[in-house]
């Protein structure tokens, strides 16, 4: 039985810049650039990298909120890319997503019950009474007070709110969410209150999820895989022990270096790393990180490396390593 769920193969999606008038000469900024991974059913995949690095565009690409210029990607071995409006439609009801926002994610004009049961009027389910029963239980399993299913988003808190997201995103059962930085916004009281409710509705429920996030301690928190962006591609892609215990590749090795420890005793040798990020409107030759690493080798800045197997089960692009 193949327990993947959705599975990216060589995802490309590039921006054209606006030039001026006069200009010839377009530019083009790309965000995902080839990019590969697929997630389990029931499990966790964690994607972490530095801002910009296409963490939320590739979210955005699974959801088909954007189209990818390249490449496939399959939803239980079918290609929702080739799905015209219907096969869209019913792949909404599968795949949900968890904004990042709170404030600016639900309608401020509507009330907390036409918010949580616009996906039942949406698909045509659950009218009147039923669907009142459902919005009512989907706010108690998020831990909101029915009673407040007639106020506004306004009324409440951040962390609330947030709840009132999860319930819309619940109410179709899906098989897949998508959270992108679904606590970043939050107070740091309220994070782990809302990540704990996550992972007790994916035990309840089934749920798969791709957690996109900057904090690495949250991902090692949350997360059955964890895979590393860095212009627009994957470097590295293992479980989570594995690559939490023993980053391969370079830039894994610096970013993990860089996130401070929870045990006050750990000690942990801060790996700086040379430069900024360089442009992903026009990335290095080769691997694109060969121009930040400690370790590179002429090769890296003439031939870019794929993702190939290491010993410890681990997917890791580096020629050096």
């Amino acid at each position: 039985m193949d327990e993947t769920l959705v599975a990216v193969k060589d995802v490309k999606k590039y921006y054209r810049l606006q030039k001026g008038f006069f200009s010839r000469k377009s530019l083009w900024v790309k965000a995902v650039d080839g990019v590969s991974l697929e997630i389990r059913k029931g499990e966790t995949l964690g994607l972490v990298g530095e801002s910009g690095c296409g963490k939320s565009t590739l979210g955005r690409l699974i959801l088909r909120l954007e189209e990818p210029d390249e490449g496939t990607i399959l939803f239980e071995g079918r290609n929702i890319l080739e799905a015209d409006a219907e096969g869209m439609k019913a792949l909404r009801r599968q795949v949900q997503v968890i904004f990042q926002d709170p404030y600016s994610s639900l309608n401020p004009r509507k009330k907390v019950s036409s918010i949580i049961g616009e996906p039942f009027a949406i698909h045509g389910l659950a009218g009147g009474k039923e669907r009142e029963e459902k919005i009512i239980e989907l706010m108690e399993v998020v831990g909101l007070r029915p009673e407040q299913r007639n106020l506004y988003p306004h009324q409440f808190s951040g962390g609330q709110r947030q709840r009132i997201g999860i319930a819309r995103a619940l109410a179709l059962r899906p098989k897949l969410i998508i959270a992108d930085e679904p606590v970043s916004s939050l107070d740091v009281s309220i994070q782990a209150q809302i990540v704990n409710l996550l992972i007790d509705l994916q035990s309840q429920f089934g749920l798969t999820y791709l957690f996109i996030s900057h904090d690495l301690n949250l991902i090692e928190y949350v997360s059955d895989w964890v895979a590393v962006m860095y212009l627009g591609k994957i470097v590295e892609w293992a479980k989570q022990e594995v690559i939490y215990e023993k980053p391969i590749h370079p830039y894994s090795e610096a970013l993990f270096s860089a996130s401070p420890s929870l045990d006050p005793l750990a000690k942990k040798e801060r790996i700086p790393l040379e430069g900024d990020v360089p442009s992903p409107i026009n990335p290095p030759p080769g691997c694109h990180f060969h121009t930040r690493c400690p370790l590179r080798i002429d090769r890296c800045s003439k031939e870019e490396p794929p993702l190939t197997p290491r010993p410890n089960g681990s997917l890791v692009a580096c020629h050096v390593r």
